[in-house]
C-alpha cells in the first residue's frame, strides 16, 4: 500500500513557508500501515500540477494533494482536477450553506460571489467537509486509485484528515501493521555503533528495518518492522531492542516513542520528587527552555539563570572573581561554582552549569570555538567535565544542551 502527497504552492518553494503538512500527513498515514513513497511539491502552474498527478498515479494507490483550493484566480486546484478527470465543477449546497453560516457568523466582510465559489466541486467527488474553512475537501476514484484534495491551510487540512480521510482510507484499503519503536542514543558516532552491532544489524530479519538518525550529539536507531500481526510484531521487536543492551547500552538513554531527553528527565525528577536549578552561559537558556517546554515541568523545575557576562556570573551567581582570574570564564573550575551557585540560589537538589564559546570566533581569554565546560552540583558533591562539540554555533549550543541533559539523568539513575 502505498501513498504519495503533493503540495501545491509557489509559497513553498521559494522558501516562504515551510511544508509542515506533508510531514503531518505522512505520519498519519504510517500510523494506519500506509506507506508514503514520495513527497512533491509543485508550483500554482496547470501543466505542473497534471504532470504530477500523471507521475503519482504511476507510482502510489492513494495521492494526497494541498493547497491551491482557495477562492481567488492563483488557486487552479480544483480546475486542474476537472481537467484531470474529464469532470465539470458543480454547486454543493451543502458546501454552500456552511460557507454562508461561516460568514455569517465568523467573518466582518460581507460574503462575495468568490466566496461562494468555494462550493463548487467536481461532479465525480465525495465531498469532505471542512469545519474550520470554507474550501472543502474532495475525495475521487479512478481506477483503483484515490485522489484526497485537501485545504493548505495547516489546521484544516489536519482536521479533515483525522475526521475524514484516514476513516475513509481504513474501510476501503486492507493495510499492513507498521510499527516504528527507535532507540535514543547519546556519546558515539554512527560509523561507531555501526561497528559495535553490526552482527546483530546484519541477523534482522527482512521485514524489520534499521535506520541511522545522527543529529547534534545523539543518533537515533529506529527500527521500522512490516506485518499482519501486531501483537508478534510488538513482541519481536521488543526482543531485538533487548538484544542491543550487552553491545551499546552504556549509551542507550531511553526510547523516542517515551518522550525526548528533557521529557524523560522531567519524569525522573518528578517520580523521585527532585528539584533542578540552570546556570548558563554559552547556552543562553537553551536548557532552561528545553526542562520548561514540558507539561508539568513547574513541580520539579526551581528556575535557571542566564549570566552570559562574566559581571554578571559575579554579581548574580556570585562566582568568586579571584577564579575566574586565576582559571579563565570558560573553565571546569568556573563551571563547577556555577552550577554550586545555582543550586544554592534556588535550594534545588540538582543544578547544571554551562560555561564556554560557542564561536563563530575565538573567546578573549582563548578558548576554542566549541570548548565547554558542563558542571552539575548534586546533594553529594559537585564536578565538571570538558567537552569539544566542534565549530558550528548552533550544533555547540544543542549539543551542550542535550549532553547537560543526559550527564543529569546518568547521575539520577545512580541513586
Amino acid at each position: 500500500m502505498q501513498a504519495e502527497i503533493i503540495t501545491i504552492g509557489d509559497e513553498i518553494l521559494i522558501g516562504q513557508v515551510i511544508d509542515t503538512n506533508s510531514a503531518f500527513i505522512a505520519k498519519a498515514l504510517n500510523d494506519i500501515g500506509v506507506s508514503v513513497f514520495q513527497i512533491s511539491s509543485v508550483q500554482d502552474e496547470r501543466t505542473h500540477i497534471l504532470t504530477a498527478l500523471k507521475e503519482a498515479r504511476e507510482r502510489a494507490d492513494i495521492i494526497l494533494i494541498t493547497g491551491g483550493l482557495g477562492p481567488t484566480k492563483d488557486d487552479i486546484t480544483k480546475h486542474t482536477l476537472v481537467e484531470f478527470f474529464d469532470d465539470e465543477l458543480v454547486q454543493h449546497q451543502e458546501t454552500l450553506q456552511h460557507v454562508e453560516h461561516l460568514f455569517e457568523k465568523y467573518i466582518s466582510t460581507p460574503i462575495s460571489d468568490l466566496n461562494r465559489r468555494q462550493a463548487l466541486v467536481p461532479s465525480k467527488a465525495k465531498v469532505l467537509k471542512n469545519k474550520y474553512g470554507t474550501a472543502p475537501g474532495m475525495w475521487l476514484e479512478e481506477n483503483g486509485k484515490v485522489y484526497v484534495s485537501l485545504p493548505g491551510v495547516p489546521y484544516e487540512m489536519r482536521a479533515l484528515v483525522n475526521d475524514e480521510v484516514l476513516p475513509l482510507i481504513q474501510q476501503k484499503f486492507h493495510r499492513p501493521y507498521i510499527l516504528h519503536r527507535t532507540v535514543l542514543t547519546y556519546g558515539l558516532g554512527e560509523s561507531a555503533i555501526a561497528e559495535k552491532i553490526e552482527a546483530w544489524e546484519d541477523a534482522l530479519p527482512r521485514h524489520i528495518k534499521l535506520a541511522y538518525l545522527p543529529n547534534l550529539g545523539r543518533v537515533r536507531l529506529r527500527l521500522t518492522a512490516r506485518g499482519e500481526d501486531k501483537e508478534a510484531l510488538e513482541a519481536e521487536v521488543e526482543e531485538r531492542i533487548k538484544e542491543l543492551y550487552p553491545m551499546i547500552g552504556d549509551i542507550i538513554y531511553g526510547m523516542e516513542e517515551d518522550g525526548h531527553i528533557e521529557e524523560l528527565v522531567g519524569k525522573l525528577l518528578a517520580s523521585k520528587k527532585r528539584t533542578l536549578s540552570i546556570a548558563e552561559s554559552c547556552t543562553g537558556g537553551k536548557i532552561a527552555s528545553m526542562i520548561s517546554s514540558v507539561p508539568g515541568a513547574s513541580a520539579y523545575f526551581r528556575g535557571g539563570a542566564v549570566t552570559y557576562a562574566t559581571e554578571s556570573k559575579i554579581k548574580v551567581l556570585g562566582i568568586d572573581p579571584d577564579i575566574i582570574r586565576e582559571h579563565g570564564v570558560v573553565s571546569a573550575e568556573v563551571a563547577e561554582q556555577m552550577a554550586v551557585r545555582s543550586r544554592e540560589l534556588f535550594g534545588s537538589d540538582y543544578a547544571l552549569s554551562t560555561t564556554g564559546n560557542a564561536g563563530p570566533t575565538k573567546g578573549d581569554e582563548g578558548a576554542g570555538i566549541g570548548q565547554v565546560y558542563i558542571g552539575m552540583a548534586t546533594p553529594e558533591g559537585s564536578h565538571a567535565l570538558e567537552y569539544q562539540f566542534g565549530n558550528h554555533r548552533e550544533k555547540v549550543i544543542n549539543k551542550a544542551a542535550n549532553k547537560a541533559l543526559e550527564m543529569l539523568q546518568k547521575e539520577i539513575l545512580k541513586k
